[in-house]
């Protein structure tokens, strides 16, 4: 009790900091608009009041599109019962739109007692889902406080985030000991979660959802329509190649490694693609100044044989234009310690040769299975980045078998869904 008192008292010292930068206005980033209320727990009750709600709380952007699969077929499980997904940002909010035929919308309320109370008044939810671990202590405490059964789906907890709970471990216990249950991408997972003290009976290893891509017929359609306007007037298949999910400290390098790739590859073809929204201009000002030929999708630019460059300045079309690239680069990758990379699933459900930069840590197992099966391989600057990229644009079809077996490797590990829904109803019975 006293330890969560201390935590609200820092929490409301700092919040005014934590939503100076959550709504400060940023190019194309969405505003928030009169919804900030919502973050106080003024929160408006859901057009669909037919019963109970199950809560989905997402996070932000990469959390809600994991999470979309899941969200999909646990609605076509239960098609009465009401589900409201929470985000903390605008951008996931843009995402979460995207399900509202199944699905409503809203903000997560901050984690003070005030705020989560005012929500839980008026959304009642009969459970809360929280993808991978998004665990605040005040909300944990209310919602379990209520009996409202807590489960932690698509769970994970590097080596690295176990070490700094055990440093603090009184907080941990404060975030375990409300939680119904912790569904564990990876045994690693569940036995970092067990070395902190959380019972055995409530963890348990469903696999990782991302693996349960559906990659829609229109996406890989779409894809290969772009792919075509890319190569139009061409005597031959243009090199494509896309960098995924960058961030500010990356773009330099990917663009470096571009120049020097046209010296030997003169008709290849970047597909560059921002983590944030609010990056899209600064980063077309970069390619600018790089004198690179560079067209910018939001605008419909014209795609021409001269185009060096493709900036992807869109939102929610990432498995669209990794379909038209020969070749992915995942962001995230090459700032020393500060991201830890992103997810190579999506690459690799669409059969693409994959390359990433030595900082993976929050997708360790994964990255490391696909590293020791030869269907990833590690760049650290410039200059690695532009030697692989030119091995595999020279010999397309090792990078095409690169693809298959990567392709393969996320057909193998399916059934994540599955497995969370039938112990979301053992543990926790839906009524």
């Amino acid at each position: 009790m006293i330890l969560r008192s201390l935590y609200t008292l820092l929490l409301c010292l700092f919040s005014p900091f934590l939503l100076l930068g959550l709504y400060k206005n940023k190019p194309n980033k969405p505003k928030f608009g009169a919804r900030w209320k919502e973050h106080f727990g003024i929160t408006p009750p859901l057009k669909n009041q037919s019963g109970q709600p199950i809560w989905i709380h997402t996070v932000s952007v990469g959390e809600t599109i994991a999470a979309t699969p899941f969200i999909t077929a646990l609605k076509n499980k239960y098609p009465d019962t009401p589900i409201v997904i929470t985000t903390t940002t605008s951008t996931g909010a843009e995402q979460a739109k995207k399900l509202s035929g199944i699905a409503e919308h809203r903000y997560m309320p901050l984690d003070l007692p005030f705020a989560i109370s005012g929500f839980l008044n008026v959304i009642k939810p009969k459970m809360m889902l929280i993808m991978e671990t998004e665990l605040w202590p005040n909300t944990i405490h209310l919602v379990s406080k209520r009996n409202i059964p807590i489960t932690v789906i698509n769970a994970r907890l590097s080596a690295r985030s176990a070490q700094r709970y055990a440093k603090i471990q009184s907080v941990f216990n404060l975030l375990s000991n409300g939680l119904s249950t912790i569904l564990c991408q990876h045994e690693n997972d569940a036995n970092r979660f067990q070395s902190l003290g959380v019972d055995v009976q409530k963890l348990n290893v469903t696999g990782s959802l991302k693996f349960d891509i559906t990659i829609p017929s229109s996406v890989i359609s779409n894809g290969n329509k772009l792919r075509d306007t890319i190569n139009q007037d061409q005597p031959k298949l243009r090199p494509v190649w896309i960098a995924a999910s960058t961030h500010q400290g990356e773009d330099e390098i990917i663009l470096q490694a571009h120049q020097q790739l046209l010296m030997t590859q003169p008709d290849a073809l970047l597909i560059l693609v921002p983590r944030h929204p609010e990056r899209f201009d600064r980063v077309y000002s970069l390619c600018q100044s790089t004198d690179l030929i560079t067209a910018r999708r939001a605008n419909n630019d014209s795609l021409s044989n001269n185009t060096q460059v493709y900036l992807a300045d869109t939102m929610g079309e990432m498995l669209l234009l990794i379909q038209a690239a020969d070749i992915c680069f995942m962001g995230g990758s090459l700032l020393g310690d500060k991201v830890g990379g992103h997810n190579l699933l999506e690459p690799a459900a669409l059969g693409k040769a994959i390359l990433t930069g030595p900082s993976y840590y929050n997708f360790k197992d994964i990255t490391n299975t696909l590293i020791n099966n030869n269907s990833v391989a590690i760049i650290n600057d410039a200059q690695e980045l532009y030697s692989s990229l030119n091995t595999l644009f020279s010999n397309l079809n090792s990078a095409k078998n690169k693809g298959r077996v990567a392709q393969d490797y996320v057909e193998q590990n399916k059934g994540s869904i599955a497995k969370t829904l039938n112990l979301i109803e053992h543990w926790i019975p839906i009524r």
